[in-house]
């Protein structure tokens, strides 16, 4: 036996090619597992075809489902087969779904070979199996060994259960494996069905995240075994490879924020919730990886968060459970079970476990088991709020009948007590409407009484400046008299002397000329005019006087009318002449402005208000020294509807913390007896209520500007 061996090895050095095992193939009509012979290329990266099929760079696969694990590089596998049976066309079936390319080489004849490609980047109508796993055919003669070659691409964990069978045998295994899916899809549908009916009865968010859990779940499932390729996006291959992350990602938010809400974490185990967050962004990014096409990176992202969310969720839905919280316990066994089911699926995988039916939808299996266990969950948290709410109702209702009872009682008492406390009110309110009263018939007494004294200075103003020109008319009628009568004298004498007999008229002439130079005729009549003059701008001024005090006046006070806004200003001007000493400058700048519709007598009281105080500070602060100043300015507004009204001085200011309070009422800042702090109240009320606004300016040691904003009419 040695022998042979060493020869065997012999002319494999001889012949340059070592010699490999090869998949026998002894029972064509049944469903056969390729278990041993496949053979893996291990040589220099990116070959071509041809290097590949010449390349003695292959070494035998150890495990009966090959797992190659996740990598971005194409994998090469050699298939050498031989039929020892007679001539079959069969059927080579690669039972992973999860492929992004499939590319099968056939021989043809001696170094030919025919490719055939399939993959999740192909439109789904390219295959001519309709089925979620990668079928080829391939035609194996009797006793003859052929190689054929398979490379694969995935972003995906590769895993290669690789199957062989005649087509009959294979479409009957597709039609088994179609009904073991459907039947679970149907129980995700029920399940996603009924608890949606649930929540739309009760608006409790759990079952909503409940539903959307499953509905991902079942999505990712179908992804897994290449249903939802087959079925939801059969024209979309790009989406076809991402759609199983996408999904994978969204069944672990969903079932997140499900644990979130069933456990009542916020209540039950606060600060759980700040890992969950960082589960949830680390599901996020995997999607976005998977958005920009950075598929590997997306799935190791998927596969680490997935792997330690689950272990997370267990641990506190399990420290849940024994806080007291008795719905975790469905929580826990349902994800118990999941975990179990998921470990076998991966021990499988990895070859610890034998691949079986079992093995290969351990994960379907359980996760049908957990979604029951966690929709009997919901019903007995649904039924354990249900008895609580029942139980806090019957206690609102005790308490209410109590408080019933007790509202009773107090009504009793309270209506004693309102009757006596309607006495007291009624008597206080009878007592606060005389009091009322007497506050009206008060302010009534002081603004009138603010009135009179305006009046009073009114009054004196008037009197000193018609004093002036009547004194001055009074005056000159002494001496006029004194000049009539001598006017009456000299004609007396000129008629006598007219009339004498016995005087010639040259006499006549002499005697005449005599007496009026004795009585300075000449004279007389100069001083006739002059007096008469005196008393004639007497008259007139006082006249002048007169108007304005009607001006100023305006008995029209109950309707607006239009009035001119500056004749009114001079008039107020007029009355207070007296007022204006010598030693203090006025100027004024009127402007061209329309009439505005007002009620131009109380206008006026407010100008007098305001110019007397200006003629208060001025004289507080400069006396008799001559460097007073007043000015009184008019004009339009910058907006065109309004007029203003600027009154300005130089005296002593306001100081700033009693700026606010100056339009108050009874506030002054005169000496006691000068003022009753009315004046500039008035004058704001007055302004209010002709829609105006008054504006101050002031600095103490300088001066103070009042400028009153008013419109030209009135807006209803």
């Amino acid at each position: 036996m040695k022998w042979w061996l060493s020869l065997l090895f012999l002319v494999t050095l001889i012949g340059g090619k070592p010699l490999y095992a090869e998949i026998v193939v002894d029972k064509p009509t049944q469903r056969v597992r390729i278990s041993e012979g496949m053979e893996r290329y291990i040589g220099p990266e990116n070959p071509t075809f041809a290097e590949i099929s010449a390349s003695s760079a292959f070494q035998p696969l150890a495990h009966d489902v090959p797992n190659l694990g996740s990598t971005n590089a194409d994998i090469w596998l050699r298939l050498p087969m031989l039929n020892v049976r007679e001539d079959a066309n069969l059927v080579l079936e690669i039972a992973y779904p999860l492929l992004d390319e499939v590319e099968l080489f056939v021989p043809l004849t001696e170094g030919n070979y025919r490719s055939v490609q399939l993959g999740e980047r192909q439109a789904f109508s390219a295959r001519k199996y309709q089925v979620p796993n990668y079928a080829f055919d391939i035609h194996l003669p009797r006793d003859q060994k052929l190689v054929f070659f398979l490379r694969i691409k995935s972003t995906e964990q590769i895993i290669l259960p690789i199957y062989v069978s005649s087509e009959r045998t294979f479409m009957s295994q597709v039609s088994n494996d179609s009904l073991l899916n459907g039947i679970y899809m149907g129980i995700v549908f029920i399940m996603a069905v009924y608890n949606l009916f649930l929540f739309f009865s009760v608006r409790e968010k759990s079952y909503l995240y409940y539903v959307l859990y499953v509905v991902c779940a079942g999505i990712t499932q179908m992804g897994i075994k290449g249903y939802s390729f087959q079925y939801l996006w059969p024209n979309w291959p790009d989406f076809a490879s991402k759609g199983p992350i996408v999904f994978g990602c969204l069944s672990g938010l969903s079932a997140l924020l499900f644990a979130d809400s069933f456990l009542q974490l916020r209540k039950t185990a606060p600060n759980a919730r700040r890992v969950f967050a960082v589960f949830i962004v680390c599901f996020v990014g995997s999607v976005l990886l998977t958005v920009f096409d950075f598929m590997q990176s997306a799935f190791i992202t998927m596969q680490i968060t997935t792997g330690a969310g689950s272990l997370f969720v267990l641990y506190v839905s399990y420290w849940v459970m024994i806080s007291g919280y008795k719905p975790a316990k469905y929580f826990v066994f349902g994800w118990t079970v999941l975990l179990l089911g998921s470990l076998v699926f991966l021990l499988k995988d990895y070859g610890i476990l034998a691949y079986s039916g079992f093995t290969s939808n351990a994960v379907q299996i359980a996760s049908v088991i957990e979604m029951a266990l966690l929709s009997f969950g919901l019903a007995y948290s649904i039924n354990i709020l249900k008895a609580e709410k029942e139980a806090s109702q019957a206690r609102e209702l005790a308490t209410s009948l109590e408080n019933a009872q007790l509202i009773r009682e107090q009504n009793i008492v309270l209506e004693q007590k309102v009757e006596e406390r309607t006495r007291e009110l009624t008597a206080s309110n009878a007592s606060l409407q005389t009091t009322l009263t007497h506050l009206k018939e008060t302010q009534s007494q002081l603004v009138e009484a603010e009135k009179m004294a305006s009046l009073g200075q009114l009054t004196a103003g008037v009197a000193h400046e018609i004093n002036n020109p009547i004194n001055f008319v009074t005056s000159n009628v002494a001496p006029l008299k004194r000049d009539i009568n001598m006017i009456w004298d000299t004609l007396a004498e000129v008629e006598r002397l007219a009339f004498a007999d016995g005087l010639s008229d040259s006499e006549k002439h002499k005697q005449i000329k005599r007496f009026k130079e004795d009585v300075d005729i000449e004279y007389l009549k100069t001083e006739v005019d002059f007096l008469l003059k005196g008393m004639h701008d007497g008259a007139h001024r006082t006249a002048e006087i007169v108007k304005s005090l009607r001006i100023f006046s305006r008995v029209d006070e109950d309707t607006l009318k239009f009035a001119d806004i500056n004749e009114g200003l001079e008039s107020t001007m007029v009355i207070l002449n007296s007022l204006l000493k010598d030693t203090m400058r006025v100027e004024k700048r009127y402007g061209n402005i329309p009439k505005i519709e007002c009620h131009a007598g109380k206008l006026n009281q407010v100008f007098l208000n305001m110019i007397t105080n200006a003629v208060y500070a001025v004289n507080k602060r400069h006396g008799n020294s001559g460097e007073g100043k007043l000015w009184i300015e008019t004009g339009l507004h910058e907006d065109p509807s309004f007029i203003f009204v600027k009154i300005s001085d130089n005296g002593i200011g306001i100081p700033a913390d009693i700026q606010e309070r100056i339009f108050e009422p009874f506030f002054t800042t005169k000496d006691v007896g000068e003022g009753t702090g009315l004046g500039m109240s008035i004058a704001y009320n007055t302004i209010a209520k002709h829609q105006g606004r008054i504006l101050l300016e002031s600095t103490v040691g300088q001066g103070t500007t009042f400028t009153l904003i008013i419109p030209i009419q009135h807006r209803n």
